[in-house]
């Protein structure tokens, strides 16, 4: 079943159904019990009555129990049935609604007895001084045909209601789930483009968590389209700027008759290639990020080795490279792919934010799983370090081919470990040192 409201409904009326049928099993032990106990009550009674009509007919009869003595029992024809027997086994007198044979074998008190195929209640009392036993017997079917018809009379008017109850639930739960339809409602007016949050209003308490859920998703969804259409922008702009230099180059390449000031402007073409091949390489590798298609597996790598390897196929523009030795004896178990995405990242942000000359240090993060680079350049301004790690967010001393995506793809990528970037002006001289931080699940123990 789909629907909230029939599931509720069926939960609902099957409870019900099981709350009378526990009250009715409820009632028809208690009544049974309370019946048996009045009419077993009424048996003495009836029995006590008989015996002192018997001991008033003896005392009459100058102490002799009379053969002929009937009983008028007409308010009992129906259910009670009364037994004279003289203590020799003689039956003396009977009711008119009494079987012919012996209702009990007991002297006196209670017993339970079949006679002639019919199960009878009994109380027997003795009296010696007439010489007479009086027994008194209740049809047991009439007992329970008693109670049938107290358990139908209760009954009755459950069947009578049951369908009027299952209707007001129905009308009670489309009431109370009206909050719901109203916001399904809502939801189909809306445009695509409209992420604005569901109002609470009066909305019951245990929708609200709903709202706020639906309300949060909005507004996710809405930051994930605006970050789009930044990105879609920004990208745009980022590849005006090469194409355009690529065609005024060509043009110059064309048009200019000196051999060097055409090789000059193909060299340029060149370098706007480079940077556009870098920023769409960033960009892919963002969406890649962004999408979560980057595998994130564990294996064993050596950082002193990764970093020579990201070192010998970036550009130095000049920079002298320095890793610290104890690297080459660094392992750490962390995805490789992840893991170079950010260090390579990091290395080429410092290179090219770097004059010729300068030097670019990676040493071991010390008291923690992580590394260090340390370059040379102008730093970033304190009001910026905020912000470095955004998309395309350049600064102040933007590099010529910067795009604004290195120190993201980094952050990204240290996100995706498990770790941190963490981004600081040197205090012993101008530059910037970035440090990535991995959780302590990444360290492996150094070599010898």
């Amino acid at each position: 079943m789909t629907s909230l409201r029939g599931r509720l409904f069926a939960i609902l009326l099957a409870a019900t159904g099981l709350i009378w049928l526990s009250a009715v099993i409820w009632v028809y032990a208690g009544t049974k019990a309370e019946l048996e106990h009045v009419l077993d009550t009424r048996l003495q009674e009836a029995a006590r009555m008989v015996n002192s009509l018997v001991a008033t007919a003896d005392m009459a009869a100058g102490g002799t129990v009379l053969p002929s003595l009937q009983l008028d029992a007409a308010n009992y024809e129906r259910q009670l049935s009364c037994q004279i027997w003289s203590i020799d086994g003689r039956l003396m007198a009977r009711s008119s609604g009494a079987p012919d044979g012996r209702l009990t074998e007991v002297t006196s008190g209670f017993s339970d007895r079949v006679v002639d195929g019919e199960s009878w209640r009994v109380y027997a009392i003795e009296n010696s001084a007439t010489g007479a036993r009086v027994m008194v017997g209740d049809r047991l079917g009439l007992r329970d045909r008693l109670v049938a018809d107290l358990i139908k009379g209760v009954l009755a008017p459950a069947l009578l209601t049951v369908p009027l109850l299952g209707l007001m639930i129905w009308l009670c739960l489309g009431r109370g789930l009206l909050p719901l339809r109203t916001m399904a409602g809502e939801l189909r007016k809306r445009d695509a483009d409209d992420m604005s949050p569901i109002a609470t209003g009066d909305a019951p308490a245990e929708v609200r968590p709903l709202i706020a859920a639906l309300n949060g998703l909005f507004g996710k969804v809405d930051a994930a389209r605006r970050h789009e259409r930044e990105v879609t922008a920004f990208a745009a702009h980022e590849l005006r700027t090469p194409l355009a230099g690529l065609k005024t180059q060509a043009q110059i390449a064309l048009a200019a008759p000196d051999a060097a000031v055409r090789n000059g402007a193909l060299q340029q073409i060149i370098v706007s290639v480079d940077r556009t091949a870098r920023l769409m390489r960033q960009l892919l590798v963002l969406a890649k990020l962004d999408a979560g298609e980057m595998p994130d597996g564990g294996e064993t790598v050596n950082v002193g080795h990764l970093l020579d390897e990201i070192a010998a196929a970036a550009t130095s523009n000049g920079a002298h490279i320095e890793i610290d030795a104890s690297l080459h004896g660094r392992d750490i178990r962390a995805d490789r792919e992840l893991l170079t995405l950010a260090l390579r990242n990091l290395h080429e942000n410092a290179v090219q934010h770097m004059s010729a000359g300068g030097t670019v240090r990676w040493r071991a993060a010390s008291g923690k799983v992580g590394f260090e680079v340390e370059d040379e350049g102008p730093g970033i301004p304190e009001e910026e370090l905020p912000f470095v790690t955004r998309r395309f967010f350049r600064g102040r001393h933007k590099s010529a081919v910067g795009t604004g995506l290195g120190l993201a793809i980094a952050d990204a990528a240290a996100r995706r470990l498990g770790g941190t970037l963490v981004l600081a002006n040197r205090d012993d001289r101008s530059g910037v040192r970035a440090t990535l931080t991995l959780p302590q699940t990444a360290s492996v123990p150094l070599r010898p």
